[in-house]
């Protein structure tokens, strides 16, 4: 499985934009995601990049299979939250074939600030590329609860 751990330097960028989104300041759709870990059971928070796709919310993870993404996984649930306000939600896991679109989408938002994450992908690759890609970057819908 692909994962990319972070650097001192990503963490403390992911640091200052997670406290500026605690705070209420979205950056560019940013987040806090707050999920149950898998195996202390205590709430883990991160920043993550929500994006908009034909009327529904996604959550794309650009270093791959991650804490988060696997804690996402065991827990069947989340919460997103900017400032005070919450929202609950349950995540639903998109297949590989259907990666392909929302990968590009998220390339275009956010290729500035993660594009170094996606080995050599950009929005305007090939399709064939993107999908060969596709299982590397695990997307989620989010299910409002």
């Amino acid at each position: 499985m692909r994962y990319l751990a972070p650097k001192r330097a990503s963490n403390l960028f992911n640091d200052f934009a997670k406290w500026l989104t605690a705070h209420g300041v979205s950056l560019m759709g940013s987040r806090v995601l707050a999920v149950r870990g898998r195996k202390s059971g205590e709430v883990r928070t991160t920043v993550v990049n929500v994006f908009d796709h034909e009327g529904q919310r996604y959550l794309l993870a650009p270093r791959g299979h991650t804490q988060w993404v696997r804690n996402l996984r065991a827990a069947g649930a989340g919460e997103l939250r900017l400032g005070r306000r919450r929202q609950a939600f349950t995540p639903i896991e998109m297949a590989d074939a259907e990666k392909p679109e929302l990968i590009r989408l998220y390339l275009r938002k956010w290729a500035w600030e993660t594009g170094a994450f996606f080995d050599g992908l950009k929005a305007d690759s090939p399709e064939a590329d993107i999908a060969a890609a596709a299982p590397g970057f695990p997307v989620f819908k989010i299910v409002p609860n």
